[in-house]
């Protein structure tokens, strides 16, 4: 009776043929690999005729955007090489090697062209790893070394921060001519479906193209294939760290208009925001590579430099024109006309009490005009009166001269001629008289006036009170003393007023100036902005 194979035994026999097929798949393959490289030569090109070129093809696979520096001008990207060629020395017939259809050989073991990267930044030029090459039996070799590559791109700052840039990555063989490597690339040469999205950068478009060049040194033809990476810069991380405080520094310059200029912090305000835009213009020019050229927000941000300076400059005018007093300033017509009838009109402003229309400004210089005319007639008669007020002075001189003697006729003698009135008469006016003036302050202060009194100088109506001179003669002098010091009070309260009026219309300009520079420059930095705007060509890219 025969015994069945237990479960364990069959379990060690279908082990023992799986490592049985192991070890001759192994063989096989070590086997392939000695007959392939037992006579191969790996500095020896892949070709039957050696006046035939190797077939070499070309493409690139655009993985990732790694950065680009403006500054510095290089472009750093994660790209992998696809090169793709024949080797008619590396062939078999796939059943006498037990079904092994292709090998992985180390890139050191056989021939492989000498391809790089011409604008090369790289300090070791050549930043591709050294990947195995994969053998095919029917003879095609492939290798995709991937490699971080930094290469040389011109950077076009003209529209910065909407700017477009297009760097180019050039390859070719570096020792072998057209004429013994055929380098080609197939469809669009650049493969970008597996690209990751930069944070900066959008990524447009890539292509290649084939280029042969002949130099004049050498009849040979060279090829490369120059692959085109097109970015976009993403712009709104430039609006919010940039161009937004660029802006609201701006109309911060703006509202300083609206200080009143007694706060005293006009200048510094202005002064501020020169110094912030200072700090952000530094930022930008650290972005940029040193160039001729001015980037689009460098041209901004210089022209609302420009306006802030400006506008220093006007503030420090406005606050010239608010602190000028009546006893240093006087205004000239023409600013008058400008600026407290023409310019307030235009800008819809009026002073207390006071509109101000176009009909009340030709009124008012209608009315200037007849004044002047007015003072032009008078000037004839002013000239008239000063030959009189010769004569009257020398009247009034000797009747001051009489004041002091005793009278010729008696007060009650109705034979004298009767006293007249010094209000009544017509040379009784205000003369100069520093004397006058001195004994009139020693009448107002009693003591003063007695100690003149009693002094050994001739009693006099310019020296004592009333008490001591003569009735006629003291009356007189003192209506003449009260109606001068009317008249001081009087001329100080008109002084006191025109120095006000002055000064109110100094202030009423400068106030008039702060909102022209108000509306100016808010219509400047608005306009400004919009044309940086509308100049760019795209804005918001996300």
């Amino acid at each position: 009776m025969r015994r069945r194979p237990t479960v364990p035994t069959v379990c060690v026999l279908m082990l023992t043929v799986l490592l049985i097929q192991f070890a001759d798949a192994g063989t096989h393959e070590r086997r392939l690999l000695n007959d392939l490289f037992l006579n191969y030569n790996k500095l020896e090109r892949p070709v039957k005729d050696e006046n035939e070129p190797v077939q070499l093809t070309f493409t690139i696979s655009l993985q990732q955007i790694v950065d680009l520096d403006e500054k510095n001008q290089i472009l750093t990207s994660n790209v992998w090489l696809n090169l793709d060629w024949s080797d008619h020395a590396l062939m078999w017939n796939v059943s006498e090697y037990g079904g092994v259809k292709d090998i992985r050989v180390p890139p050191k073991n056989m021939w492989k062209p000498d391809l790089l990267l011409y604008n090369s930044a790289n300090e070791a030029f050549d930043a591709t790893f050294p990947t195995n090459i994969i053998v095919r039996h029917d003879g095609s070799v492939s290798q995709i070394p991937p490699g971080i590559f930094k290469s040389t791109c011109t950077i076009d700052i003209t529209w910065f921060p909407f700017d477009d840039q297009s760097c180019k990555m050039k390859f070719g063989t570096w020792t072998y001519d057209g004429f013994y490597i055929n380098l080609s690339t197939v469809d669009n040469g650049v493969d970008s479906s597996g690209f990751q999205d930069n944070g900066e950068w959008r990524l447009l478009g890539a292509s290649s193209e084939r280029n042969v060049v002949i130099y004049e040194c050498c009849p040979e033809p060279y090829i490369d294939i120059t692959a085109t990476i097109n970015l976009r810069r993403r712009t709104l991380y430039y609006f919010s760290n940039l161009i937004g405080p660029c802006v609201l520094i701006a109309s911060m310059a703006v509202l300083g208009f609206n200080f009143p200029p007694d706060s005293g912090e006009k200048v510094t305000l202005e002064i501020t925001v020169l110094m912030s835009l200072t700090f952000f213009m530094n930022m930008v020019s650290e972005l940029q590579p040193p160039s001729s050229e001015t980037p689009l927000i460098g041209t901004y941000f210089s022209c609302i430099m420009i306006m802030v300076a400006s506008s220093v400059v006007c503030t420090i005018m406005i606050l010239n024109y608010h602190h000028r007093l009546a006893n240093t300033h006087s205004m000239p017509r023409g600013i008058a006309v400008i600026f407290l009838q023409w310019l307030p009109w235009l800008l819809r402003m009026s002073r207390p009490g006071k509109k101000i229309t176009k009909k009340s400004i030709l009124l008012q210089s209608k009315m200037e005009q007849l004044e002047r005319g007015d003072k032009n007639s008078k000037s004839l008669l002013a000239n008239v009166l000063d030959m009189d007020d010769d004569f009257i002075a020398s009247v009034e001189t000797e009747k001051l001269s009489n004041l002091g003697k005793p009278a010729a006729r008696s007060w009650e003698d109705p034979g004298t001629q009767p006293w007249e009135d010094p209000w009544n008469d017509p040379i009784s006016r205000p003369w100069e008289d520093v004397d006058y003036y001195e004994s009139l302050n020693g009448y107002m202060q009693g003591s003063t006036a007695s100690q003149q009194c009693s002094s050994s100088l001739p009693a006099s109506p310019l020296t004592c009170p009333m008490e001591h001179v003569s009735a006629p003669g003291s009356l007189e002098r003192e209506l003449q003393c009260i109606r001068r010091e009317i008249s001081v009070i009087a001329d100080k309260i008109r002084a006191d007023a025109e120095a006000a009026r002055i000064e109110s219309e100094w202030k009423f300009a400068a106030m008039v100036l702060d909102r022209l520079c108000l509306l100016a420059f808010t219509g400047f930095t608005i306009i400004l902005s919009a044309a940086v705007l509308i100049a760019a060509p795209h804005v918001f890219v996300v």
